[in-house]
């Protein structure tokens, strides 16, 4: 799978992606990583990529022209296999099921937004849709890029060491999209603090029962929007 990024901070993705899961997925060319400047696809001497909103109002935008171009050069003919995503607070939110379905992509591009954001042109007109990694500003797209990325990326066959890593993990299917249940290691009591008699008993129906629980618990506490707890509450 190739991930491509669109982004005026292309240094910025140095030091990311050169380490842990994502860098050695890349370097053993099970993904790749395609970093592109946005000022490319600008003509003048200052190669500006941004200018003030019409009707007023505070900072710039990204223009459409650079984004537009970058693009249609680096997927110029789209297949159902490709798919290009704005990064953007005004997004739908990215999840985990998502994460699912970009894993099965030939190319994910990923634009960066920037500065107080992007001419709406390239929202309705240039990106598949318009995702956001949380109910918050950041200063660009670039960290919620990285992040999704490493959401991906680890999904891909052969990036983790074990295949079964990704099963159960917070909010995926198999864990019936809850979060993950709590786990221990040695040793079995640290500072008065017991780790439970279950976990170090052996038997693995009781612990899978256990783990169960302990995960629908441990969501209910944290978030209970998971589990439809807060709604039944309501009612």
């Amino acid at each position: 799978m190739r991930f491509h990024i669109v982004t005026i901070f292309p240094e910025f993705f140095f030091g990311p992606f050169n380490h842990g899961v994502i860098g050695r997925a890349e370097s053993s060319g099970r993904l790749q990583l395609q970093i592109h400047d946005l000022r490319h696809w600008t003509y003048d001497r200052h190669r500006t990529v941004d200018d003030r909103p019409f009707g007023g109002g505070e900072g710039m935008l990204l223009k459409p022209q650079p984004l537009f171009e970058a693009v249609e050069a680096i997927l110029p003919r789209r297949t159902p296999k490709q798919r290009v995503v704005l990064l953007s607070a005004q997004g739908r939110r990215f999840t985990q099921a998502l994460a699912c379905e970009f894993s099965l992509l030939d190319d994910l591009l990923l634009i960066c937004g920037r500065y107080e954001g992007v001419d709406e042109r390239v929202a309705e007109h240039l990106a598949d849709e318009e995702l956001s990694i949380g109910d918050f500003v950041l200063s660009g797209g670039e960290l919620a890029a990285a992040a999704i990325v490493d959401a991906v990326g680890r999904l891909l066959p052969g990036v983790l060491g074990n295949a079964d890593s990704s099963l159960n993990e917070s909010f995926c299917r198999e864990n019936e999209g809850l979060l993950d249940c709590p786990q221990y290691t040695r040793p079995a009591e640290f500072r008065g603090w017991k780790v439970p008699e279950v976990l170090l008993g052996g038997n693995h129906e009781e612990i899978k029962r256990w783990r169960r629980a302990a995960s629908r618990e441990k969501t209910e506490r944290h978030r209970p929007d998971l589990t439809g707890v807060r709604e039944m509450r309501q009612n």
